[in-house]
């Protein structure tokens, strides 16, 4: 994974503009192995083929050997560049360009040709449009949906802070999955994720079931900032609140000395006595381990959340 940090570093280096911060040796229970199947190979070609941005490389995610060692990929609409400057996040900041308007019809296509049953999509922030970007995410559920009509599709979206009834025009488009992800504790937002709003982004979760009551919601969460236990419960009685579905919780990885710093890492045993509180409180789905990402086993995950939610209903 150093060498594709070193070269998105490389490739932007307005992400050095950050004061240094310490870089914590990882535990055993965090290492993954570089990429490197045929698997792998064949879907980075096809990303290339197609022109699309993936946020799995794009952040540097651990688990990009595996999913794409079986031909999984999250793809990363509306360009590669964020409007907002998170100090946990690997996407370059800085001002974006126009939105292509034939990306829809790419993803759609590779998503085709890649045979997923499930479909992940999500974007950088697009503060400056109009709309955040609404429009575009439901531009690329229609196109998946004409050409990919089998493959469920799962949508992590920005926050729309500011854009009127932008979110409504999404969940009107009736994603299978909506994602959001809170990302962190309240106390932290002013250093983790500054252009974002604790409550607004907990007001956006709720506002899909309100609108789409059958619409799966989901959020997640890293550990390792420095929030506490009794933090992260609170936080999930908040999404509880709001009725979301499914939770993800993982293990915070710093991707280069310019961003945030890892307070500690948490052991494999608080993962599994996180998941057991989550469940507790009335989560249908659950994923805390270290290395669980939002889209990580994300089509798995959603057939198992279909099951959770028809035995509830049983």
């Amino acid at each position: 994974m150093a060498t594709l940090i070193d070269a998105r570093a490389q490739r932007h280096p307005e992400k050095r503009e950050r004061p240094d911060t310490p870089l914590l040796r990882k535990p055993d229970w965090i290492r993954v192995r570089a990429p490197q199947s045929a698997e792998y190979a064949a879907t980075r070609a096809l990303v290339r083929e197609h022109g699309l941005v993936t946020v799995c490389e794009e952040a540097a995610c651990p688990n990009i050997g595996e999913c794409w060692s079986v031909r999984h990929a999250t793809f990363m609409i509306m360009g590669e560049v964020c409007t907002r400057a998170c100090g946990f996040c690997n996407v370059a900041t800085g001002k974006p360009g126009a939105l292509d308007p034939d990306e829809p019809r790419r993803v759609a296509e590779a998503t085709a040709k890649m045979g997923l049953k499930h479909v992940v999509v999500t974007s950088v922030d697009r503060d400056d449009l109009d709309d955040g970007g609404a429009r575009h995410f439901v531009e690329t559920i229609a196109a998946i949906r004409a050409a990919a009509p089998e493959t469920t599709i799962e949508i992590l979206t920005p926050d729309f802070l500011r854009k009127g009834d932008a979110a409504d025009k999404v969940i009107d488009a009736r994603p299978d999955v909506f994602n959001h992800n809170l990302e962190t504790v309240p106390r932290l937002y002013l250093s983790i994720r500054p252009g974002a709003r604790y409550f607004a982004s907990l007001r956006l979760l709720a506002r899909v079931k309100e609108r789409d009551p059958q619409q799966f919601t989901k959020s997640g969460l890293m550990v390792g900032l420095g929030e506490t236990k009794e933090e992260v419960m609170q936080v999930m009685d908040d999404l509880r609140s709001a009725d979301v579905d499914f939770l993800t919780i993982g293990q915070y990885l710093q991707p280069t000395r310019k961003h945030a710093a890892i307070e500690r890492f948490w052991t494999p045993e608080e993962f599994k006595a996180l998941e057991a509180i989550a469940y507790s409180k009335g989560f249908l789905m659950v994923s805390a381990t270290p290395l669980t990402r939002s889209s990580h086993h994300a089509g798995e995950d959603f057939a198992r959340l279909r099951a959770a939610r028809a035995a509830a209903h049983g």
